[in-house]
């Protein structure tokens, strides 16, 4: 298992950072941070006022399920992170990704995806397009070529680099120039890498979807998401699915994931850090089989990354019994979602269990001595010694 170092400074350039703690100048009535318009409504002095917005000759505010102020603030934002023209902003990554997907496909399309894709996109796939005609073909991230060779006659195609719970990465500038060459819509979940680490616009990649839920907001206190691309692609999402299936980011969830952005480059460095140390001791660890980690584990779009998340699994031998090891777990605590302060994990031989009609996990052989892990901000040392006592404790 190679560790490729990458540094735990803080990755983004100067510019970045500075958008990031201000990312309006200047700001209304001179605050020093984003205002909540906690409201509803936006009201008119003038019928010619309103007159002119239904006739699309005004893009003034009328109506926060349609454009609010502070989400906008956050929009314009992650699309100037990533390097895109636009962005729209959602109640969940869930919701995101169903936007970003939808609008683009119809009966008797085919998508493309990557195996061992988050569950709930998954499910979009298999439970609710399928039922509208719309098949899925799902192929090795890692192979290049069959991902190239599957996208003649594909109408979508939809990656995760790192790919959830394998956490193997995809060549984001063959797959993104291949899929320009043939048409076909490429979308990417970028919630792992974040705009510090990755920025897949700039490899050809059309759409970027965030679970902003997790780093962006990375308190743990709050549900949202954000589709950031192009003008005419975001335009597309806004007539076809954003304001008909209501899926829209309040005023007060774009504000906690602003509040959170504001420490984006200080945090991630810190989960990068606990992630590779914990990553490290495991290699090291006998009852450890394997480490699911971009920096031990070589694939063909790590060149894409600039730095790491502090998501990762690691696969135990059957000398450690899961339950037990789970349950001596101190600092780490047991949980689901991942890129806030606290570390957590969730042990595949639950999640093997997952009800419903199309459980990931059992579709693409996830083993069940994996083991996921989100490395929060407590201190390394710390983490490792809960990790590795609780390996200890699941031997015996």
């Amino acid at each position: 298992m190679k560790d490729q170092h990458i540094p735990v400074s803080a990755p983004a350039s100067d510019r970045m950072t500075a958008d990031l703690i201000a990312p309006h100048d200047p700001m209304p009535h001179d605050a020093s941070t984003v205002p909540i318009f906690q409201t509803s409504s936006f009201l008119f002095d003038r019928y010619e006022d309103m007159a002119a917005v239904f006739a699309g000759e005004s893009e003034r505010y009328v109506y926060s399920r349609g454009d609010n102020p502070t989400v906008a603030e956050l929009e314009t934002l992650i699309a100037r992170m990533e390097g895109v023209e636009a962005a729209r902003g959602f109640a969940s990554g869930m919701a995101a990704i169903a936007a970003a997907v939808m609008p683009f496909v119809q009966a008797g399309d085919r998508v493309v995806a990557v195996e061992n894709l988050y569950s709930d996109a998954f499910r979009l796939f298999e439970c609710v397009l399928k039922k509208f005609g719309v098949s899925t073909e799902y192929v090795d991230g890692t192979d290049t070529e069959a991902v190239v060779e599957a996208l003649p006659g594909a109408k979508l195609v939809y990656l995760e680099s790192p790919a959830s719970w394998s956490f193997t990465t995809q060549d984001l500038r063959a797959i993104g120039a291949a899929a320009r060459k043939e048409g076909v819509i490429s979308v990417i979940d970028n919630s792992w890498a974040t705009p510090l680490f990755q920025r897949p616009a700039d490899y050809g990649i059309d759409l970027i979807v965030h679970a902003a839920s997790k780093y962006l907001a990375g308190h743990s206190d709050t549900i949202a998401g954000l589709v950031a691309g192009p003008k005419e692609l975001i335009s597309r999402i806004n007539h076809e699915s954003y304001h008909y299936l209501g899926g829209k980011m309040s005023p007060f969830d774009a504000w906690l994931v602003l509040r959170g952005m504001r420490t984006l480059n200080l945090r991630m460095a810190r989960h990068m850090q606990n992630g590779l140390a914990l990553g490290r001791a495991l290699s090291a660890h006998p009852a450890v089989t394997r480490v699911r980690h971009p920096a031990f584990e070589a694939n063909a779009g790590n060149a894409c990354l600039s730095g790491y998340g502090g998501l990762f699994a690691f696969d135990l031998d059957a000398s450690v019994g899961i339950a037990r090891f789970t349950n001596a777990l101190k600092v780490v605590k047991i949980g689901v979602s991942w890129g806030g302060p606290e570390s957590l994990v969730i042990p595949a031989q639950a999640a093997l269990g997952l009800s419903g009609t199309a459980n990931v996990f059992q579709r693409f052989g996830t083993p069940a001595g994996s083991v996921r892990i989100a490395a929060g901000l407590e201190g390394d040392e710390a983490l490792v010694e809960d990790v590795l006592n609780a390996i200890e404790e699941g031997r015996k």
